[in-house]
């Protein structure tokens, strides 16, 4: 391997997913593009997680083992950036795959031009299903006030995610990708999909994103209204809200109006343009 430090850290938290690992990081081995490291974080797991990383750290010195206290998905992926040296973050769950090619070609685009912010591509279901992912296309305004249409393994710069605060400890269900895209991305960004299937998503029947009730769903697109007021509240106007809302005569009539009809406004009115 060279000396020189890798140019793109793949990270890759782990809790009660050992069974899956392997897996995972046999497409990372098999990687064209050959300038990498791989972050395995144990993420204070119950199962055999420590065996399985460090059997592939013996296989390549590529790969580095880290372990902390069960912290959730977001603590370890920060975890894992904050130790890691490459120019470029690949986040990859410890149970998804990805192709030999994805590496090479988004770094090649991310070089060409400066300007672009993120890479991603198209995305193949496995395991429980076995289909195209059809995402959302991605535009800011999708993004804002539609629903993700990044999933969790895209690549980007580390000095951009430097300009963040990471990965939002409080997405406590899950979505704290769609919460960090947004967080990463402003709407002039450039944002490249490759036209090919690079990246691979395990679905299960039970999963976090299986477990997201609509009470956890309502949960996190306030809290991600809580964590980006300031962003919506350039695009929303309260007052202007309010006075939509009086006029359909919605809650004219209620206590809540007579009260705090200026306060839960705007919280009313994310609920509303967060369509699904």
């Amino acid at each position: 391997m060279s000396d020189l430090s890798p140019a793109i850290s793949i990270i890759v938290p782990c809790y009660n997913q050992a069974q899956y690992l392997p897996e995972t990081l046999q497409t990372v081995l098999e990687q064209a593009y050959a300038n990498w490291e791989c972050i395995i974080v144990n993420d204070g797991s119950p199962d055999n997680t420590e065996e399985v990383a460090l059997e592939w750290c013996g296989k390549d010195d590529r790969f580095k083992y880290l372990k902390k206290e069960n912290g959730g998905l977001s603590d370890a992926r920060n975890y894992g950036i904050k130790h890691s040296l490459g120019k470029y973050i690949l986040p990859l769950d410890s149970d998804d795959k990805i192709s030999k090619d994805y590496t090479r070609e988004a770094i090649e685009v991310l070089e060409k031009d400066s300007a672009i912010k993120l890479v991603f591509c198209r995305a193949q279901l496995f395991g429980g299903d076995n289909q195209e992912w059809e995402l959302l296309p991605y535009t800011y305004e999708n993004l804002l006030f539609v629903r993700n249409c990044i999933y969790c393994s895209a690549i980007y710069k580390r000095e951009d995610y430097n300009k963040t605060v990471g990965y939002n400890v409080n997405m406590i269900y899950g979505w704290e990708d769609y919460d960090f895209w947004i967080s990463l991305l402003n709407k002039d960004d450039k944002v490249v999909k490759l036209d090919k299937i690079h990246f691979f998503y395990r679905t299960k029947d039970v999963s976090m994103r299986t477990l997201i009730t609509k009470e956890k769903e309502d949960y996190l697109r306030l809290q991600i209204f809580k964590n980006h007021q300031e962003l919506y509240l350039q695009y929303i106007n309260p007052i202007a809200q309010f006075r939509e809302l009086k006029e359909f005569k919605l809650i004219e009539n209620s206590l809540q109006y007579r009260i705090g009809g200026y306060v839960l406004a705007p919280f009313r009115y994310i609920s509303k343009i967060f369509k699904k």
